[in-house]
């Protein structure tokens, strides 16, 4: 009976031996952490200074620059430099172990941090001639469950680099995170007044500080770092962490779902028109706008086949598959064999590249002539087939047909190849000196002035002086194609111009 009781004492339940084992090991591991080290290191890099306010402005400016210019190279390049990680790492060791003074000045140093990082991107965007909306902002201003995954993977490894003295873990850590390009974004969205790119960079900026924060106290506390909290502090404390991870990932996961949702839309698009054409055709293009009300799908087919109605069928199966409103815009090219088939995509490629560049030629030609002419951008006319823009200038103080006549030609010498008109006020025209061979220097000047402002306002120009200078003057505007028209009156030495109305009458 004895050996039977001891026997019962020495096997014990194999699940909390395993259990006793494994506590016993992991004591082990946590008495090998320095943890006054690794806490003296995490709170000198979690402070407001200079260094941190210098590094945190050259990381914000190189990472607008880097997504202004969509280069994803550049942007990684901020990530390295960001210091934004040290206050994020040193809020979550300061949660652990209970310390609200090196609680405040982390957080000090990361909202001031996250300040000037906007701001300083945004002045950048406010000067930059650049503002539009790049793959690297808008890559930023989506944030989804993945985001919220990633963010906790890297806490993880980064609060394990930290404790465990492995600082080289950091460097991945700053990249994946990715702390810095949403700040940018932020300023971005703030220069431009952009609210829907500057509250899903915000978002997102605020998924991985929390994501990062929490779990970096999460770490510290596992690995034994001594606390001054009370054990129902410490329960609080732990209910409140998994509340934050609930309530970010319940609006990430309804944004996943959504991305979700539109990369099945794009993959049943893709399927109805294999299925429409055969797998004979190539699909060139296909765009989705789902910002649109309705949905618009937008494809490029190359086919040895014209297909009639293919659009309207397309059409209807994707508003009966997605359950919304669709409206499709299919573009069939029809190529001989499959071997013109890549020559044919090619040139496609070719013609959508040149379309993109000429519509952004026209965009900052419209904005350069809307700024001279002190007009709207939608004031101006811009005949792309002629390659020809039309603005009618507002009347500036103290300013002459000279005046006007020179921003036009300003204006043509920045737009290459393209044939830029400026449509002045009806100034008062310049007399035209008479010698005695006819207009002097300053008058044939002055004509041409004339011609060039009779011409943009096609009207008729009453000419009056001397019989034979006024009839020079004549010859010349109608030779320009002006209607000019003789008018009653002499005045020695020069020939005076006036603008007529249309219908009025002239004397010749």
């Amino acid at each position: 009976m004895a050996d039977g009781q001891a026997d019962s004492g020495v096997n014990r339940n194999p699940v909390s031996g395993s259990i006793a084992l494994i506590r016993r090991w992991w004591r082990m591991v946590c008495r090998e952490v320095d943890q006054v080290a690794v806490i003296e290191k995490v709170r000198g890099e979690s402070g407001w200074t200079p260094r941190y306010v210098f590094m945190t402005c050259m990381s914000a400016g190189i990472a607008i620059l880097g997504m202004l210019l969509s280069s994803p190279a550049v942007v990684i390049g901020a990530m390295l430099l960001s210091p934004l990680m040290g206050p994020i790492l040193g809020i979550g060791f300061a949660l652990a172990v209970g310390d609200f003074r090196w609680l405040r000045d982390a957080g000090r140093a990361l909202g001031l941090g996250t300040i000037v990082a906007i701001l300083f991107c945004a002045v950048i965007v406010a000067m930059s001639p650049l503002q539009t909306i790049t793959s690297e902002i808008a890559a930023r201003t989506r944030p989804n469950l993945f985001d919220l995954g990633v963010a906790l993977f890297s806490a993880l490894a980064g609060a394990y680099a930290m404790i465990r003295g492995r600082d080289g873990t950091i460097v991945g850590v700053a990249i994946a995170t990715a702390l810095m390009p949403p700040l940018a974004a932020i300023g971005f969205g703030l220069a431009t007044f952009n609210w829907a790119v500057f509250g899903g960079a915000l978002f997102l900026f605020f998924t991985n500080l929390m994501t990062i924060a929490l779990t970096a106290a999460v770490m510290a506390r596992v690995y034994g770092f001594s606390t001054y909290l009370s054990s129902k502090q410490s329960f609080a404390q732990s209910v409140v962490i998994v509340l934050v991870f609930v309530a970010l990932a319940i609006p990430l996961g309804f944004s996943l779902r959504q991305i979700s949702w539109e990369a099945n839309a794009t993959r049943q698009a893709q399927e109805l028109v294999r299925d429409e054409f055969g797998d004979a055709a190539r699909i060139s293009q296909l765009d989705f706008d789902f910002d649109a009300e309705p949905i618009t799908v937008t494809a490029s087919v190359l086919t040895p086949e014209i297909v009639g109605g293919a659009e309207e069928r397309a059409q209807r199966t994707l508003r009966r598959e997605l359950g919304r409103m669709v409206n499709v815009d299919l573009r069939q090219f029809q190529v001989d064999t499959e071997s013109t088939t890549d020559s044919a995509e090619l040139a496609l490629a070719r013609m959508r590249e040149q379309a993109a560049a000429t519509r952004e030629e026209i965009a900052d030609l419209t904005d350069r002539l809307a700024l001279i002419a002190g007009v709207n951008a939608d004031e101006v006319t811009v005949d792309r087939n002629s390659r020809r823009a039309i603005v009618r200038v507002r009347a500036l103080p103290g300013a002459e047909l000279e005046t006007y006549h020179a921003l036009e030609r300003r204006a043509n010498a920045r737009a290459e190849d393209w044939d830029v008109q400026v449509i002045p006020p009806a100034k008062e025209l310049p007399a035209l000196g008479v010698g005695e061979d006819g207009l002097d220097a300053a008058g044939r000047r002055n004509i041409d002035l004339a011609i060039w402002a009779a011409q943009r306002l096609a009207v008729p120009v009453g000419v009056s002086g001397s019989d034979a200078a006024s009839a020079i003057v004549i010859e010349r505007m109608r030779e320009a194609g002006v209607d000019a028209r003789r008018l009653p009156g002499e005045q020695p030495g020069f020939v005076a111009l006036s603008w007529l109305a249309p219908d009025g009458g002239a004397q010749e």
